[in-house]
């Protein structure tokens, strides 16, 4: 068994301790409790990360320092009688319990109670009282209470819990009603009837489901009927009132549902998996209806710049490069080298073509980064073109990545014992270089330009990625995502300040990571999020899901592609729910406003499918689910109870009299 005491008293000093919490009782208790005992099997290489990890039931344990800091400022001591409400996993309760004299803790599921009294057994933790009950309702008999602390956000601090506390008790809670973002609030009592509160700031937890907080509903437990809902209705009847049925996808009524979203600068399409028919489809008959009606130009890919741009160079009827190589050679090749963009990209370069105002032409963008050897090759070309004395420096600087274009992934194992800093340092140089001839360059062409202050930018941050990569963990995701939202805000800015785009990237690039166990467990970001943050309410997320039905996928990284039967969707997940609907396909708005009382009933997190250019069914449990909080990832989700695999192009789909620069050629 692994030893997690220095992970332990690493996580006090440099998570809690540096943080500002400085009560020696909670920091010696935040040293003595064994967080990876309170996780999920699976879990305990993360136990002393802060952040907060899932666990079953839809609940999560907190990060260690929100536990630190709410002791602290319930001000709990020795000798002292403390409720907790929402004890979740017991972590908390087990860390009160060693300062306090007694703790009492309630929790709504009885899992997570009966969990919680073996952790508490097995550590020999006896002065722990646990019941399964209604947390808002406190605990009348064991009161009065020294301090009370409230692992859930309500509405307001319930008047129970108020009245429960012995005068000078303390009651920490957050409270608000917004679930992205709550107040940490404290509150003392003064007297009989008297209460101070202070407010501490931000934070974000669960909703508090109780009598004196929010109902299953989502509305305060006050006025449980919501007008127009049943009472008991089921989740799946909820989802079936609120789901706006879709036409066919040929239909142009269907992209037309979507123009709700036409007045965002950036729509981001998701997918459920890379090689689904439907996702592609769908996606295609948005992006034609808010091109052809809303002035959208740029259709932005999760593919390779490169290989992205010949595609851009065909629908915009520019030359292509000489001696380029076909695009999207790469694995996974059907992932757009498929029937669907083909038919795509057709109606691109026909659209354009009756265009002459070019500002108004619809471009093919990739926003990815691992084609780093085309990446280099489009630069060079373009320099041997406007700059020969460029170019050759540039053959210089990039000499030191050549050994590794074809496989880069290499590199990341090489730089452990090679001088990668120069080489970091020179393609740096280069793309600085490249940027401060901006204003020489683009007077003869803004396009190229484009393409080449790009390509040397992708060169610069995919040296780092596969330098990283080797690491693993966090950090090459995030560098990734991150030169993708920066790629797409080069794009915005050379198209113009009204351009706008359109995203095609998977539902894990495109739903905000802060609201899956991509960002509370791993500390990964994504497009999402990051889109969010710079962009506000200017970004719409649309996620897409299905039941089950055939999807084009490798059993390996580099393997052959196969058409493989997608498993029906898992019980506990948002899938099933969508599946229980019965409703075969249909667009859910989840923004707020829409449909609040569903929106709240589907906010504790559930598990999701991911399903990329891998697919394996028999761990699709371990492998490709995650736990998620679907309406705080998007903005909308489309649902297709059952799709089919992607055509990937062949032979048979070459086109008579198409010259060899078709950038799908075969």
């Amino acid at each position: 068994m692994s030893d997690y005491s220095h992970a332990r008293s690493r996580m006090v000093d440099v998570q809690i301790a540096s943080r500002g919490v400085r009560d020696k009782a909670v920091l010696a208790a935040m040293r003595e409790v064994p967080r990876e005992a309170f996780v999920e099997p699976g879990f305990e290489e993360f136990a002393y990360e802060d952040i907060p990890l899932p666990i079953s039931e839809g609940q999560t344990i907190s990060q260690p320092y929100i536990v630190a800091a709410m002791i602290a400022l319930a001000e709990v001591e020795p000798g002292e009688r403390v409720l907790e409400v929402g004890a979740g996993s017991g972590y908390a309760a087990a860390v009160l319990s060693r300062i306090a004299e007694r703790v009492y803790a309630i929790e709504r599921h009885p899992s997570l109670g009966e969990q919680a009294r073996r952790r508490f057994d097995k550590l020999g933790y006896g002065n722990i009282e646990l019941r399964v009950g209604d947390g808002t309702r406190g605990w009348p008999e064991a009161a009065p209470f020294d301090a009370i602390l409230v692992a859930a956000s309500g509405p307001d601090a319930p008047r129970a819990l108020k009245e429960q506390l012995v005068i000078g008790g303390r009651l920490v809670i957050p409270v608000g009603s917004d679930e992205r973002q709550q107040t940490l609030l404290k509150v003392t009592r003064t007297s009989e009837t008297d209460y101070e509160e202070e407010d501490f700031g931000p934070v974000m937890f669960v909703p508090l489901i109780g009598e004196q907080g929010w109902s299953e509903d989502g509305r305060r437990s006050a006025s449980r009927h919501v007008p127009g809902q049943a009472r008991g209705e089921t989740l799946p009847q909820m989802i079936a009132k609120a789901a706006e049925p879709l036409p066919d996808l040929d239909d142009p009524a269907f992209g037309r549902l979507f123009e709700r979203f036409a007045d965002r600068r950036i729509v981001l399409l998701g997918e459920a998996s890379h090689g689904t028919a439907e996702f592609y489809r769908a996606r295609a008959a948005i992006t034609r209806s808010l091109v052809e009606r809303h002035g959208y130009t740029i259709v932005a890919v999760e593919a390779d710049w490169p290989d992205a741009a010949a595609v851009d160079r065909y629908v915009r009827h520019r030359s292509a490069r000489a001696a380029a190589e076909p695009p999207f050679q790469r694995f996974p090749t059907w992932m757009w080298r498929n029937t669907d963009i083909a038919d795509l990209t057709a109606w691109m370069r026909a659209r354009n073509a009756g265009l002459t105002d070019r500002t108004r032409q619809v471009g093919f963008y990739g926003l990815d980064m691992y084609n780093m050897r085309g990446s280099i090759a489009a630069v060079l070309a373009y320099l041997d073109k406007v700059d020969p004395e460029a170019a050759k420096v540039a053959r210089e600087r990039y000499g030191c990545l050549t050994p590794w274009q074809k496989e880069p992934s290499t590199y990341g194992r090489a730089v452990r014992t090679a001088g990668y800093r120069k080489c970091e340092e020179a393609v740096i140089a280069q793309c600085r270089e490249l940027l401060a001839k901006q204003l020489e360059y683009a007077s003869d062409d803004r396009d190229s330009f484009l393409d080449a202050a790009q390509n040397a930018r992708l060169i610069a941050s995919a040296e780092r990625y596969y330098r990283i990569m080797y690491y693993g963990g966090a950090e090459s995701w995030n560098l990734r995502d991150t030169h993708m939202v920066e790629t797409l805000t080069h794009v915005l800015d050379a198209r113009g300040s009204g351009s706008k785009a359109i995203v095609w990237a998977h539902n894990s690039h495109i739903g905000d990571a802060r609201y899956t166990d991509m960002g509370f467990v791993r500390g990964q970001l994504n497009i999402g999020q990051l889109c969010r943050e710079r962009f506000g309410d200017a970004a719409a997320l649309i996620g897409f899901g299905t039941h089950t039905g055939s999807v084009a996928a490798a059993t390996d990284w580099d393997g052959d592609m196969e058409i493989k039967r997608v498993r029906p969707s898992h019980r506990d997940s948002y899938e099933r729910l969508c599946h229980d609907s019965n409703v075969p396909r249909f667009l859910l708005d989840l923004r707020k406003g829409q449909h609040d009382a569903l929106r709240h009933r589907l906010l504790e997190p559930r598990l999701e499918r991911f399903i990329g250019v891998i697919y394996r069914p028999e761990t699709e449990l371990l492998s490709h689910y995650a736990d998620a909080s679907l309406p705080q990832q998007f903005d909308a989700y489309v649902w297709f109870d059952e799709t089919a695999a992607v055509t990937p192009l062949g032979p048979e789909h070459a086109k008579p009299g198409v010259p060899d620069t078709y950038p799908f050629g075969l």
